[in-house]
């Protein structure tokens, strides 16, 4: 009887690639399937940016309209091609997600040994704070997304002794594209100083073929004058890109309170969108042993970019606590260590044992469920049942969308948010009228509807109406979500 090589198992052999394309599977799945699992329905941040994305025009580049201008233009194309469904809105993070989930892979395989990054993906991707970024139709996820990008194409030019034009174009490209994202131009800034001011990376830009280098020169300097002219000529627009909306000196540490808070959150949840604790005990764990496994080499590039990220985050937060979830990135990369640091450790132990190896995935296993189902639990059912974070969300266009027949009146409550969102749907699907609480209605024809948002006390029904049905909705505390009335 021939003796058992491990190495020639055809499952040990190919481990690495079954590995990721089980996640990869499963990772496309999922993100594609988050509207249908939660949250269950829109939060206010969400209805904000359909008012923004469907108002946007082709002239917006010249008008001053640039805050998150590429994510707008993914959703008007989005709402245009599907209609205002929930899924419509939340395609453009999907998309966005997705790539952003295949960019943290191959950062992290790029970065570390294939069976640390393999590990380190999976509990990246399928993380409740990605999750939420991914399946949420704001502008947000551009923060994590634009940086995750920079730093993949970044290691693809740096250290290769001919670095492709083209990746060096698609980077200054990015570069150009993240200034349209509130804070990002730091980012940029200091990306930009660095490379000037590191004599490596002036080389290797200095090495690129003239003409693809000269492109690159034109398309930033055009797309940056265009965006300097812009933010002159709009005050408000230059505020909300270096500090965002609603920013105050004096609340720049209640601000950094706030947007950490969800993450060290273990107790009662926290009224708001985000789902506390959005990191678990075990992940926040991992990640400390990985900063604690890099103090010695502190300096080498993957440990200097998580600590900086770290600030940054910080620094960022303190504008706009939501911009807290770029914590996102530098955690995927302490995550990382800390794996690599435990297999190193278990490694040692057993040196000269090829089975210690294979006896490894048992308690890998075992660390990878206890982190990964109880955060997947927390998502799916955090947002449907816990009722500070539930009743950020309303499913009403669901309702709506469901419920109201052709030719119908839609009464929205007096709220400028309210009105300037059913007027986005009232222009994509024609067979409504929208009408606000306090107008008169129109002359109805006999089978027409009236539908309204919440109960309004005071409409006067045309004669011979009356309240047909009321439907509800489990998910917000006024359950009584539209009233219809019909022609008796």
């Amino acid at each position: 009887m021939s003796k058992l090589v491990i190495s020639k198992l055809f499952l040990y052999r190919y481990r690495f690639i079954i590995g990721y394309i089980v996640l990869g599977l499963a990772f496309i799945a999922l993100i594609f399937l988050l509207p249908l699992i939660s949250p269950a329905g829109l939060s206010d941040l969400e209805r904000q940016s359909v008012v923004g994305s469907y108002d946007l025009h082709f002239s917006s580049i010249t008008s001053g309209d640039l805050v998150d201008l590429p994510y707008h233009i993914l959703q008007k194309l989005s709402i245009l091609l599907f209609g205002l469904t929930p899924y419509a809105i939340k395609l453009p993070s999907i998309l966005v997600g997705l790539v952003l989930g295949l960019l943290l892979i191959l950062l992290l395989n790029r970065w570390f040994k294939s069976n640390v990054a393999l590990l380190a993906s999976i509990l990246t991707v399928l993380s409740t704070p990605f999750l939420y970024l991914a399946g949420s139709g704001t502008p947000l996820i551009m923060l994590v997304f634009w940086p995750t990008l920079l730093l993949w194409l970044g290691s693809k030019i740096q250290g290769e002794k001919q670095p492709k034009p083209l990746w060096c174009f698609v980077f200054a490209l990015a570069l150009l594209l993240a200034i349209y994202t509130p804070h990002l131009i730091y980012l940029v800034a200091f990306i930009i100083f660095f490379t000037l001011w590191n004599p490596h990376l002036r080389f290797t830009v200095k090495s690129l073929p003239k003409i693809p280098l000269i492109g690159m020169g034109i398309i930033l300097l055009g797309g940056l004058a265009i965006w300097i002219t812009n933010i002159i000529s709009s005050s408000t627009v230059a505020l909300t890109l270096f500090f965002g909306e609603n920013f105050s000196i004096s609340h720049f540490f209640e601000n950094i309170k706030t947007g950490f808070a969800p993450f060290f959150s273990w107790g009662q949840p926290l009224e708001g969108v985000y789902l506390s604790p959005l990191v678990g005990l075990a992940s926040l764990a991992l990640a400390a042993t990985g900063l604690f496994s890099t103090r010695r080499g502190f300096f080498a590039s993957r440990n200097a970019i998580a600590s900086a990220f770290i600030v940054f985050s910080v620094i960022l937060a303190g504008l706009t606590p939501d911009s807290a979830l770029l914590l996102v990135l530098p955690l995927s990369i302490l995550t990382a260590h800390g794996l690599r640091y435990i297999l190193e450790k278990w490694y040692s132990l057993f040196p000269s044992n090829p089975y210690a190896r294979v006896f490894a995935i048992f308690p890998l296993s075992i660390l990878l469920a206890v982190m990964i189902i109880p955060s997947l639990n927390h998502f799916v059912y955090g947002y449907k049942y816990t009722p500070a974070v539930a009743n950020e969300f309303t499913t009403d266009l669901s309702l709506v969308r469901d419920n109201l027949r052709e030719n119908s009146i839609l009464i929205v409550p007096e709220n400028t948010l309210n009105r300037a969102f059913y007027e986005v749907y009232e222009d994509r699907h024609h067979a409504i009228q929208l009408q606000s609480s306090t107008e008169k209605l129109l002359k109805l024809a006999v089978r027409d509807d009236i539908v309204t948002l919440g109960h309004v006390s005071d409409i006067e029904l045309p004669n011979g109406y009356g309240l047909q049905r009321i439907i509800t909705s489990p998910n917000s505390d006024n359950s009584d979500r539209i009233y219809i009335y019909s022609y008796k």
